[in-house]
């Protein structure tokens, strides 16, 4: 394969499903109810990283008293009325990605900030959990992104080289984490905007998974 690269590992939230989206709207709705302000500049600021990380923006945000736990229940029982049993919307092109890269040899992983357990029932539920040799979620390891370990994890598990990865990734902290894992960070945009950061971290900034396709398939001939 072109320049050695043999695995790619995907995020899951905003990149495999339309997820991110449904979260804030989950996080407005109970901050309709309990009257909490600013609720998507929080979000937008949690994106990317695991549920403890996600837990003290919001407490450094709404300060120390704040009940995030309650909230965040609260939030989660909104969010899976709308996702669960195979309702979550896949993010166009991603089976027919999934597909190609089964086809063409490579290893696939998901390296998700959110919890494993979670990871694997939505993975399963959407009919994708074939197309992966490796899940890791949040709570395997010890630091979140933007640190790395998460990307290294699941290089380690899928026994490959940072350098022969791909990652495919939305968010900034996602980003931020592939590359300084040594990996080949791809963006697909979905809540955030490309900055100038991420346009000198990330190797490619791409519209779509399609557009990820189309990209693969040109670095394979």
């Amino acid at each position: 394969m072109a320049d050695g690269i043999n695995t790619v590992i995907f995020d899951m939230d905003g990149v495999i499903f339309d997820s991110e989206i449904l979260v804030l709207s989950s996080w407005k709705e109970v901050a309709g109810r309990h009257g909490i302000q600013d609720v998507e500049k929080v979000c937008h600021e949690c994106l990317g990283t695991n549920s403890a990380v996600s837990k003290q923006i919001f407490l450094r945000h709404y300060g120390q008293d704040f009940p995030y736990d309650e909230y965040k229940a609260e939030m989660a029982e909104v969010f899976f009325a709308h996702a669960s049993d195979g309702k979550l919307a896949k993010k166009q092109g991603v089976e027919e990605l999934l597909k190609y890269l089964k086809d063409k040899g490579f290893k696939v992983g998901i390296a998700s900030s959110t919890r494993e357990k979670i990871v694997r029932r939505q993975i399963s539920e959407g009919g994708l959990l074939e197309y992966f040799d490796q899940i890791v979620g949040g709570d395997m390891v010890k630091h979140s992104k933007p640190e790395p370990d998460i990307f290294l994890e699941a290089c380690g598990r899928l026994e490959s080289k940072p350098e022969n990865c791909y990652v495919i990734e939305d968010s900034y902290n996602g980003i931020r984490a592939a590359h300084a894992a040594g990996m080949h960070p791809i963006m697909v945009p979905d809540l955030m905007e490309p900055t100038e950061e991420m346009k000198s971290l990330a190797e490619q900034i791409l519209g779509s998974l399609c557009a990820v396709q189309e990209f693969l398939q040109e670095s394979v001939r």
